[in-house]
């Protein structure tokens, strides 16, 4: 059995999309081990699945590479939509889209036909540590120091979703990622559950540089909730202001944090790497 695959990039994150509204999937934890594996030429991030929705217009499920079910990713969301548009599944420029995290807007920016720029509004960050859960007794998780092998760092978490944590540097270009990301996503202490490692530097009040350690991965060269994370809480400790641009190795996004709703847009760009087809036969029984 063979299905159809496209593996689509948005700004670092490279998830292989599948249509699962007109194929018909099983045993989908083996699957996302099977396409996520580099070994067969179509490695990723990890699988994304376009299904229908009763309350959306489409749902989106993301599958991390060790088979497990993430709930959202805010780069999968945009690259999910500018499939669903240019494989014409819909006809629509605002999306409403139905993920384990919650119902997620998004907005496509059209010219002659293609997706040039995609705004996602990823929703209300979620400080309250009952929900990422951070081991502290501080209910927001913001800039407290912590001891990290050699250095103390003041860490600040939040969940879009997925966990993330942010923690502000002079110089992020000169930084030990690795090294640091590593002991900061294993610190079971600290993140029972791991979490995505976010180092930022804010340049000025309108510019971050960041850097993205990814929990079971490694460092990144692209994260979309990880720039948000930068963004939210530069502006909630007074670093930047609300509207900024994000830059990360895979290229720059624009984020801005609401003051009215309290929800966050990112936007910018994502682009198909190829589309073709995959034996699944071993896989899907």
């Amino acid at each position: 059995m063979k299905i159809k695959f496209t593996k689509m990039q948005a700004y670092g994150n490279d998830y292989v999309y599948i249509d699962a509204i007109h194929q018909k999937l099983s045993n989908l934890s083996e699957l996302a081990k099977f396409v996520s594996n580099r070994h067969f030429g179509v490695g990723s991030d990890g699988m994304v699945l376009i299904c229908p929705s009763d309350r959306g217009d489409f749902k989106m499920r993301m599958f991390n590479p060790d088979g497990t079910e993430g709930e959202m990713c805010g780069n999968a969301l945009r690259s999910m939509s500018k499939y669903v548009y240019e494989h014409n599944l819909t006809d629509k420029t605002d999306l409403i889209i139905e993920t384990l995290g919650g119902m997620q807007k998004v907005r496509l920016f059209i010219e002659n036909g293609q997706v040039v720029n995609i705004e996602a509004n990823i929703g209300e960050p979620r400080l309250d540590t009952t929900v990422i859960p951070v081991n502290t007794n501080v209910k927001e998780f913001v800039e407290q120091p912590v001891e990290i092998l050699d250095r103390t760092f003041k860490i600040s978490a939040l969940s879009w979703g997925n966990p993330h944590c942010v923690i502000f540097v002079d110089d992020v270009a000169n930084l030990e990622v690795e090294k640091y990301g590593k002991a900061i996503e294993y610190h079971t202490d600290l993140f029972p559950n791991k979490t995505n490692v976010t180092f930022a530097q804010v340049v000025n009040r309108s510019y971050i540089k960041m850097r993205e350690w990814e929990r079971g991965t490694g460092e990144t060269i692209g994260c979309g909730t990880g720039c948000c994370t930068a963004a939210v809480f530069a502006a909630l400790t007074g670093r930047s202001d609300r509207q900024v641009t994000v830059e990360q190795i895979g290229g720059n996004l624009e984020v801005n944090w609401d003051e009215q709703t309290n929800t966050v847009f990112m936007k910018g760009p994502s682009h198909t790497v190829f589309e073709s087809e995959i034996d699944v036969s071993n896989v899907i029984k």
